[in-house]
């Protein structure tokens, strides 16, 4: 009988079907055969594999900055900068902002990151890189750092996300100039956490934010949840929501997080948040893995949301 120890295994036995991110010189010296998972509910935890190896977020951390402007901002006046729908493009495609609707389709595509990265509090690029790590050790309970080896690595080989930031500044869609929004937007993926740290970012979701000191309103946590689901797992997305059903964003360093609303695996109950890492990755940008346990823990749990 399958449990989370047999899901586990079966899955990363799929690890050498994807790739670590090589586009992006620092997490290709990632270990492809890494994986491991963290499940959290408010009162008991089930951790498989090396929970405390570090990687960068990545793109998990669109939908904490997203959650950061638009509780500063108020989502009205987000919207007016990004919107809410989602695509079929990949997550770095320029295609749309040449279109006639040239806003960013939503925060979770590298265009409406770097946006949303603009939008944050605070005029330096410190107060507004500051503005998120606050927010996120708030959830976390302790400090967490920028890893400058992936930051400068994802620096110097930027030229698509720089011609991005461009036609968003030509479009009239920054609040800030093009090198502080990208910089600030490269930071923020930069930011080192552990798969533990991902299943309390995910259980913060699960709970409303009842379980954590970081304040956002519920309205706004909502909408993040819905931007998840409809848009966290790149051009995967219509396909996750549709055979998994659980609100999730991944990033390309193999982070996922997912969240249950109110579920039951093993000795695990209500709320649950899970954090998966594994670098390897497929053509989309997930890791290959940790779509395969999330699948087939919704699945055999019966964790299907909608």
């Amino acid at each position: 009988m399958e449990n989370v120890q047999t899901i586990f295994e079966q899955a990363k036995e799929l690890t050498h079907k994807g790739k670590v991110a090589s586009y992006i010189p620092a997490l290709a010296q990632a270990d492809p055969t890494a994986f491991a998972v963290s499940l959290l509910s408010t009162h008991d935890k089930i951790e498989l594999g090396d929970c405390n190896k570090t990687f960068t977020l990545q793109s998990v951390v669109k939908v904490l900055s997203f959650m950061v402007a638009a509780n500063h901002h108020g989502i009205e006046e987000i919207l007016n900068y990004v919107d809410v729908e989602p695509t079929g493009d990949s997550f770095n495609s320029i295609v749309r902002l040449e279109s006639k609707n040239n806003k960013p389709f939503n925060p979770m595509i590298n265009a409406g990151a770097i946006t949303i990265a603009s939008l944050l509090p605070g005029k330096s690029m410190y107060d507004k890189v500051k503005s998120v790590t606050r927010f996120i050790e708030q959830i976390l309970g302790k400090q967490v750092y920028i890893n400058n080896e992936v930051y400068f690595s994802e620096y110097h080989s930027a030229d698509y996300n720089r011609a991005i930031t461009y036609i968003l500044q030509a479009n009239g869609f920054l609040k800030s100039d093009v090198e502080q929004s990208l910089q600030v937007y490269l930071q923020l993926c930069a930011i080192s956490v552990n798969t533990s740290d991902l299943g309390k970012i995910a259980l913060y979701f699960a709970t409303n934010g009842k379980n954590s000191d970081a304040v956002c309103s519920k309205e706004v946590i909502n909408i993040s949840k819905a931007l998840m689901l409809t848009c966290g797992m790149y051009n995967f997305s219509g396909k996750f929501a549709a055979f998994v059903g659980l609100p999730a964003k991944s990033g390309v360093s193999g982070a996922i997080i997912a969240v249950v609303k109110d579920g039951e695996m093993e000795h695990l109950q209500g709320p649950i948040g899970i954090g998966v890492y594994g670098p390897a990755i497929d053509e989309v940008g997930n890791s290959v893995a940790g779509i395969e346990f999330l699948a087939k823990c919704s699945k055999h749990y019966d964790l299907f949301c909608l």
